[in-house]
């Protein structure tokens, strides 16, 4: 599958999609984009730029990612995660905290961090890293926040610049890049722009995210000497099946274009 057969498919997919998609890919060869700059709900791809606002205070002696936390009752809130299932008196070191809040995108862990580096700090950061419209507005799980209108928000556009800072920008020193991309690897949820993949031909480092009617996935696809950057956003569902079925079909594309010589 060459670039021209992969943007076309890609923007086919996403016009046949029930809900609102916005989606930014980056490859070698040019820019596939549907709505890149709409604002949508991040759900937790809100935790990739907090995972590297936590490394860039790691960078300058901010945050010592050896730390260890004190995990107390207040601290487990529901979701998805492990932190609220697990003992009581649990101590973890920041950088497991960080490691949880990808790849199993617990919610506990993510609040926790949120605490250390300090929300003004986290949206600080993103505008260093000209993240033009991405913004932590609350904690997970905070449901009252969100009656009043207080949400997390991001494009894709913004979620592929984040993954391109542990690519090809100098903001993190390489350690960090290199623990930032190996966080990304471990990621447990496989099931929408990685759920074809084969692992053993094309890596795919990234966070899923999702909420009632919201299906995102940004992603590196690495493989066959060649990178693609994905970010692909759905809202507006009222089945969240055929969200993950889009994510899974453009991933699917990439992939063949990927395996293409």
């Amino acid at each position: 599958m060459g670039f021209l057969e992969l943007k076309a498919e890609i923007l086919e997919l996403a016009s046949r999609c029930e809900g609102r998609v916005g989606l930014f890919i980056q490859t070698e060869e040019g820019i596939i984009e549907e709505n890149g700059s709409e604002v949508f709900s991040s759900a937790s791809l809100i935790k990739v730029p907090i995972l590297l606002a936590g490394l860039s205070q790691a960078k300058n002696s901010l945050l010592q990612l050896d730390e260890e936390v004190q995990i107390n009752d207040a601290d487990r809130v529901g979701g998805s995660g492990v932190l609220q299932s697990m003992s009581k008196g649990l101590k973890m070191k920041v950088i497991d905290l960080m490691t949880l809040m990808i790849i199993v995108s617990d919610n506990a862990a993510t609040n926790l961090v949120i605490d250390l580096i300090g929300e003004e700090e986290i949206n600080g950061y993103m505008k260093s890293i000209e993240l033009k419209n991405t913004e932590l507005n609350r904690k997970m799980m905070d449901f009252e926040a969100l009656k009043r209108g207080l949400d997390n928000k991001t494009t894709a556009i913004d979620m592929v610049s984040c993954l391109k800072t542990l690519t090809e920008r100098s903001l993190l020193p390489e350690k960090n890049k290199a623990l930032a991309k190996r966080i990304l690897d471990g990621q447990q949820f496989k099931n929408k722009l990685a759920n074809t993949v084969d692992p053993a031909k094309v890596q795919v480092a990234g966070k899923t995210g999702e909420l009632p009617g919201i299906e995102h996935d940004c992603a590196i696809f690495t493989g066959n000497r060649k990178i693609v950057y994905a970010a692909v956003l759905v809202d507006e569902l009222k089945n969240q099946t055929a969200g993950r079925e889009v994510l899974s079909s453009i991933g699917n594309r990439i992939y063949r274009y990927m395996m293409k010589d």
